[in-house]
């Protein structure tokens, strides 16, 4: 079984930066692929970013996109969201998830990942 634990998350000024870091445990690290969502109180848990095994195909949404930088380090078995040019609007708990069968008009669908972390809050402060 996949075993995801993220961490990283506090307190940023807008501005700033803030690097989160998934672990995974569990299976081959390099057969899954890994995505970052988060979620919001009273929000839909929505896309951020996601890396494929290899490492080298990487997706983002656009509100993320050429601000945050999602990558992945195989002798640590994790995976690493930068995030820079923080905003208040990126305040949310920040989940990663798994998945080994991920085909990419499915990468940013929540149901499309099997296994999903606790989460790390990140809050943004104006």
């Amino acid at each position: 079984q996949v075993q995801l634990e993220e961490s990283g998350g506090g307190l940023v000024q807008t501005g700033g930066s803030r690097q989160l870091s998934c672990g995974f445990s569990g299976y081959t690290f390099s057969a899954y692929s890994v995505a970052w969502f988060r979620q919001s109180p009273g929000k839909e848990r929505e896309f951020v970013a996601a890396v494929k095994g290899n490492g080298d195909a990487k997706y983002y949404a656009d509100s993320v996109k050429g601000r945050f930088a999602i990558s992945r380090d195989k002798a640590k078995n994790t995976v690493f969201l930068q995030m820079n040019t923080l905003k208040p609007e990126d305040t949310a708990e920040y989940i990663c998830a798994s998945s080994r069968t991920l085909i990419t008009s499915s990468i940013r669908r929540a149901d499309a990942y099997s296994s999903w972390g606790q989460g790390t809050q990140v809050t943004v402060s104006s």
